[in-house]
């Protein structure tokens, strides 16, 4: 889940912005948002979606209890954001999957408020569930509904090795084609059933989860970033992404468009078919970027 930012903004502002961030606390309902919403997403209603806020709101005692005070053992994984739990709700006996925010990470209330935002008035068979939210005094947390078989890329890479983690397997060919035309269709959805559109600016395969069916659902939209309407080309923004995956052009310009999404689903589509990491230092000199390696493999073909 990491990511990083690339136009040169210094530790120094990251910290101014970061301390006003924690002295404008959430409210702890949704009603911040129906009163000021930054924009209406319409969502087709062929998929589901009703047009307004429907996460819970959770008590932080209600989530520490349901992961037994955030123990070891119920660790799922962690990233930029922070650490993710195993947890069961006692009101509904659900098994959910619970972010908690690290304080200190990398990502701040502004991407906790997009991602409550977007999964809130988004809804696609492929895309995560978000059932609710938290956030009591300085804690922020998410809660989404557990996807079993955890990422993409758990599956992907740790299968290169001799020893394959429990649960988990090999995937064949057409798991892996089952797995690419799902992410597919939820960017599909976010590009043209979603209005206006949104440009998720995080897809890669640690960001896709299966379900027990190895049926992809993307999830983390801390980034997203609502598309160009009118007669708009892109998004003007500060480039942020996960390197490997981010399109070079968005890269040198921060004009943010969908086809900035297209370039990171070319690459997860690259590593589900190779079986090879977007970047990967253990390999030779002229291999580690997965895109250029590719891309030299296929000139030596036609030299």
């Amino acid at each position: 889940m990491g990511w990083f930012p690339c136009s040169g903004q210094s530790s120094e502002e990251i910290k101014k912005r970061k301390k006003k961030e924690a002295l404008d606390p959430i409210q702890p309902t949704s009603e911040k948002f129906k009163k000021n919403p930054p924009s209406k997403v319409k969502d087709s209603a062929k998929d589901g979606g009703s047009g307004h806020i429907a996460a819970q709101t959770f008590a932080f005692r209600e989530l520490a209890a349901a992961t037994r005070n955030f123990r070891g053992d119920c660790l799922l994984g962690e990233g930029g954001f922070g650490r993710v739990y195993k947890g069961r709700l006692e009101s509904s006996d659900q098994i959910v999957a619970i972010k908690q925010l690290d304080r200190n990470g990398l990502q701040g209330n502004r991407e906790f408020l997009v991602e409550v935002l977007m999964l809130s008035l988004l809804h696609h068979s492929n895309l995560v569930n978000l059932i609710g939210y938290c956030a009591d005094g300085d804690q922020r947390l998410l809660v989404y509904e557990y996807m079993p078989l955890g990422s993409l890329e758990d599956h992907l890479h740790d299968s290169d090795c001799a020893d394959i983690s429990p649960g988990k397997k090999r995937l064949d060919w057409n798991t892996r084609m089952k797995i690419a035309a799902g992410a597919a269709k939820g960017l599909e959805y976010l590009h043209v059933k979603a209005s206006p559109p949104v440009i998720y600016r995080d897809l890669k395969c640690s960001n896709i989860l299966l379900d027990e069916d190895y049926h992809p659902k993307l999830s983390d939209f801390g980034l997203a970033k609502l598309g160009p309407v009118g007669d708009n080309t892109h998004v003007s923004t500060r480039v942020m992404g996960t390197y490997g995956y981010c399109a070079p052009e968005y890269a040198m310009t921060g004009q943010l468009t969908l086809k900035s999404d297209v370039y990171s689903f070319g690459v997860v589509l690259l590593e589900i078919i190779t079986g090879r990491k977007a970047i990967d230092n253990s390999k030779t000199a002229g291999e580690h970027n997965l895109v250029a390696w590719v891309c030299a493999l296929s000139l030596s073909l036609y030299t």
